[in-house]
């Protein structure tokens, strides 16, 4: 039994395939069965490539994430090329501009969906004045970017727990992905800006993109089985 979705709804977990190629197929056997997609992200695609994103499509839903930031024209060469991998979401990241990012609404389809980044979930205040970013509060550089997505026809986003119910609240009907999840308890790891799953189920996220809480559980399927209990019961 795979977990593949059987309609356009995207799951409510996307767990974070971080790791080598080797680790992926008996993390895959583990949680065979259960509602969740996987992320494939840069750590695995520069290993693995295409190849390993179509078979997994296959079976899986896949949210594809490489942040896309390049002239319009790369990125949407690309983005047409991520949308024929059998990918349900695949990232771009806000700030590349509207001009890169107005292309990319006419390649989407009922199972296939771009989501801007706004702000990472690792950065803080400092990061962006680093950036030179002259208002360094990420909320109101995310509010910024996510006009600007749009306002050029985007309707999924990638941001943190803590933004998300904001965000919904403007665009009800949008699709929101939020990564920076920790159940209560666990380490925060690298993140700087999380919520509990059902903190940011209620917030409005209509999916959440969870890693190494369940990866480097020492029961994955246990971990991963917690969670989704906790947001069906939520």
């Amino acid at each position: 039994m795979s977990s593949q979705q059987t309609s356009s709804a995207l799951p409510p977990v996307f767990v974070a395939l971080d790791m080598n190629e080797g680790a992926v197929s008996p993390l895959l056997g583990t949680l065979d069965g259960l509602n969740v997609g996987y992320k494939i992200g840069m750590e695995l695609f520069y290993q693995s490539g295409a190849d390993l994103v179509r078979r997994m499509a296959q079976d899986h839903a896949i949210f594809l994430d490489l942040k896309l930031h390049d002239i319009p024209n790369t990125v949407q060469s690309a983005a047409a090329r991520i949308a024929d991998m059998g990918v349900r979401v695949t990232t771009v990241h806000a700030a590349g501009g509207g001009a890169m990012l107005a292309g990319l609404p006419a390649l989407e389809r009922d199972d296939f969906q771009f989501l801007a980044v706004t702000v990472l979930t690792s950065m803080k205040a400092e990061d962006l004045r680093g950036l030179g970013v002259s208002d360094d509060n990420p909320q109101n550089r995310v509010q910024h970017l996510f006009n600007l997505a749009r306002d050029n026809g985007i309707t999924g986003f990638i941001c943190s727990p803590l933004e998300v119910e904001g965000l919904h609240a403007e665009l009800p009907g949008g699709t929101f992905i939020t990564p920076g999840v920790r159940p209560a308890g666990a380490s925060l790891d690298d993140q700087n800006r999380v919520a509990t799953p059902l903190q940011a189920k209620q917030s409005g996220a209509t999916s959440l993109v969870i890693g190494r809480p369940i990866t480097r559980a020492p029961d994955p399927r246990a971990a991963a089985q917690a969670i989704l209990d906790t947001l069906s019961h939520g």
